[in-house]
């Protein structure tokens, strides 16, 4: 029988490398691409197909597509949207550029992807298009705006596409993880210095005095779980004859379903505003 096939994005560290190296050990074709080019040539040496896709570049999402399309002769069983990174800050001092880029990156990007992708799975009737979301695409957090606001417009558009393409075959399912293991936070902080000009800021003594420990630590130190829990329910995801619309992976995130769906708003700002 033909290997399944996936392009997985964002596999430089974290949940997608750990995804491309267990769906690889379980007889999946591969395609783990990366942002940049050094962390492809990484993946090549494991044994990896794995094309450089920058969400913020086109012309590198319309490589990257063909790359993948030739290397399984015009079709994919499966694409999995990881790749991502956060812009933290109060909003009143994210610049417009920088809350562009964060979109363009996590949202707008993967929108374009598919645009790639979503004919040939037509063709064949069949494919999955796999989300990574976030607990932060089901309830928003002070200092995360920029990345809150591309998972809540994540969630809407992938509940969108699952009704669009039900009539295609195409199964759309949204991973939504808590707090993993991962570079994330330490990506998180570049961003930060990159686009926050936090000394001319209305909030600067606030930053003086905790904010910028706050930020640079990533908010309150708790529970991480590894990147294989994420993993375990892509495998699920991605064999399930049927799969969930959404899978909850982590019991912060199972408990801020619970709580947006019970709670009154303001009692959920409250809980919220406590980290």
């Amino acid at each position: 029988m033909k290997p399944k096939t996936i392009l997985i994005t964002g596999c430089s560290s974290g949940i997608g490398l750990d995804t491309a190296r267990r769906l690889k050990a379980l007889g999946w074709t591969v395609f783990a691409s990366c942002r940049s080019q050094k962390d492809c040539e990484a993946r090549v040496a494991e044994g990896f197909s794995a094309p450089q896709l920058d969400y913020e570049d086109p012309e590198s999402i319309a490589r990257c597509a063909e790359v993948v399309l030739q290397g399984t002769g015009g079709t994919l069983d499966a694409v999995f949207h990881n790749g991502a990174y956060a812009l933290p800050g109060p909003l009143e001092d994210i610049p417009a550029e920088g809350m562009r880029t964060q979109f363009e990156a996590n949202f707008l990007g993967w929108h374009d992807l598919n645009r790639h992708l979503i004919p040939v799975m037509r063709g064949a009737g069949k494919g999955r298009i796999l989300f990574n979301s976030s607990v932060l695409g089901i309830v928003g957090m002070k200092y995360r705006g920029p990345y809150v606001a591309t998972k809540f417009a994540l969630e809407g558009y992938a509940d969108v596409l699952r009704m669009e393409m039900a009539d295609a075959g195409i199964q759309v399912v949204l991973i939504e993880p808590g707090p993993i293991e991962s570079d994330f936070r330490k990506n998180a902080i570049k961003q930060f210095e990159k686009w926050v000009d936090w000394q001319s800021s209305a909030r600067r003594a606030q930053y003086e005095a905790s904010l910028l420990d706050m930020l640079r630590k990533g908010g309150s130190s708790g529970v991480q779980w590894p990147a294989s829990a994420v993993t375990d329910v892509v495998v699920k995801a991605l064999s399930a004859k049927r799969p969930k619309a959404r899978y909850r992976v982590t019991t912060p995130t199972q408990v801020m379903a619970v709580a947006r769906r019970l709670l009154p708003t303001r009692a959920l700002d409250w809980v919220l505003s406590k980290g």
